[in-house]
């Protein structure tokens, strides 16, 4: 999926979606051996700096998020969409695609 590229200085959710900072990527391996950018994973933990407002449910009320901002979260592997914000990189994604909060 390519990124998206964006010169906006806040950007804000909507509905049930969250904006995460990906987690830098690692730049070893465990037996130490360096991995060139294009050998790279794509890290599926980062923390959220965003959240949006909560999904309506039938009533027209609003749900609240299981997650808030600060949250560190891991993700599916190929849920959201990317985005770069300088030499930033987030992945704006539903609440649905988060799998779980580490601690």
């Amino acid at each position: 999926m390519a990124a998206v590229s964006l010169s906006v200085s806040t950007v804000k959710p909507l509905g049930d979606r969250v904006f995460v900072k990906v987690s830098a990527s690692e730049e070893k391996t465990a037996g130490g051996i360096l991995l060139p950018d294009t050998a790279k994973e794509k890290p599926q933990v980062g923390e959220i700096v965003a959240v949006g407002p909560g999904k309506r449910d039938d009533n027209g009320s609003r749900q609240e998020l299981e997650v808030k901002i600060g949250d560190k979260v891991l993700y599916s592997k190929y849920a959201g969409t990317d985005i770069k914000l300088g030499t930033d990189e987030y992945v704006l994604l539903s609440e649905k695609d988060i799998l779980a909060i580490v601690a």
